[in-house]
């Protein structure tokens, strides 16, 4: 056992997180992701949402800071017109862990998907909110 990992993080999770290096980055997949197609490596998360799996990985897991974009959201598709409220959620989670060092950016939709093939990761979560796909790059202790 060890202390102060959250309980939610699989041992998977936890020894990717260790192998990955300053500037990779780990997708937040929502449940409508095609996680499969695109992740090099998946972990599959599907009881949990984005916003509980998100404070579990930021309180271990340090933004880069000398990065232009250090989380980044899929656009919404300009003629759809959904709302993002979960947007709000990650911003405050994101916020709360690194203050003014977070730096958000947007990705349109398909450029999002040739980033999240690049990705070290991707967390495929059972999240139904639309749009709720997160990118985080990795920073340095």
């Amino acid at each position: 056992m060890l202390k102060n990992i959250p309980s939610l993080i699989p041992p998977i999770l936890l020894k990717i997180m260790c192998e990955m290096g300053h500037g990779d980055e780990i997708v937040l997949a929502d449940g409508n992701f095609p996680s499969e197609r695109l992740g090099r490596k998946v972990v599959r998360l599907d009881g949990h949402g984005t916003c509980e799996i998100l404070k579990a990985i930021i309180s271990l897991f340090p933004l880069d800071t000398y990065a232009k974009e250090n989380a980044v959201l899929m656009k919404v598709v300009e003629t759809d017109k959904t709302e993002t409220p979960i947007w709000d959620e990650y911003d405050r989670i994101l916020r709360q862990a690194e203050g003014d060092n977070l730096k958000k950016g947007f990705e349109e939709r398909f450029a999002f998907y040739e980033r999240a093939e690049k990705a070290y990761a991707v967390i495929a979560t059972g999240e139904k909110a639309l749009y709720a796909n997160l990118i985080l790059k990795k920073g340095v202790l």
